[in-house]
């Protein structure tokens, strides 16, 4: 017998909670659920998930400040956020507080199931058997997900080391938006995906990994090609 994958999603919206959770069983996850930030931040932390389906905007507790709190708890917890606000702000919120993917509203239940599939099965990348990933003069402790070498140390996705080793394995040429989306979030038609997920995980890598975000030397673009680790 197959042990089903376990979701949690929080949605404080009843029909959209109910349409989610209805769509999750049909795709044969085992689902809880919470309407209120409250609850679902209990039940984050007291229990285990394979992902958590988190919304923003939620009563008493919002979705930014459970990712928070999760995080602090649970580095590699799959967390895909939910949302009406769709403004790089709050996209770049959501992912520096540490969710894996985000979704605005009103979005198809087809690219939300995707998603979260893409998000559980994180690509085998080569590079986790290194303990130590060094760019420049950063050093990520790859099992920790956290910088060294500093006395205000940055902390890292899984995600984002996904990109960086992905980066570092073709450095000797620029990788595409398309092939990133393809080959590290596992999108198979990633030409016809409107997301500028890529974009706002390079932007936050490049506050971690560079000395000026604004002029980088380590994490570059290159104009029509995409993007290349220089070794």
């Amino acid at each position: 017998m197959t042990t089903k994958l376990k979701l949690l999603i929080v949605e404080d919206e009843s029909a959209i909670l109910q349409g989610l959770v209805d769509v999750f069983i049909f795709h044969g996850f085992d689902v809880d659920s919470a309407d209120d930030g409250k609850i679902g931040l209990q039940k984050a932390l007291s229990r285990e998930y394979a992902l958590i389906l988190l919304d923003v905007m939620l009563p008493h507790i919002d979705g930014f400040t459970i990712c928070n709190k999760i995080r602090e708890q649970d580095k590699q917890q799959p967390i895909i956020m939910l949302t009406a606000k769709s403004s790089e702000e709050d996209i770049i919120m959501g992912l520096t507080l540490g969710a894996d993917d985000y979704i605005a509203k009103p979005f198809s239940v087809r690219e939300l199931v995707l998603r979260v599939n893409t998000v559980l099965k994180r690509s085998e990348l080569p590079g986790y058997a290194t303990p130590i990933l060094q760019i420049g003069k950063v050093e990520i402790d790859t099992a920790n997900l956290i910088q060294l070498n500093t006395d205000n140390p940055h902390s890292f996705s899984r995600r984002e080391l996904d990109i960086l080793f992905f980066l570092q394995s073709h450095s000797q040429r620029p990788v595409s938006r398309e092939e990133l989306l393809e080959q590290v979030w596992g999108y198979k038609q990633a030409d016809v995906i409107e997301t500028r997920t890529v974009d706002i995980h390079i932007a936050k890598l490049r506050r971690k990994i560079e000395i000026d975000p604004k002029q980088p030397k380590y994490l570059v673009t290159v104009r029509g090609e995409g993007y290349r680790l220089v070794p």
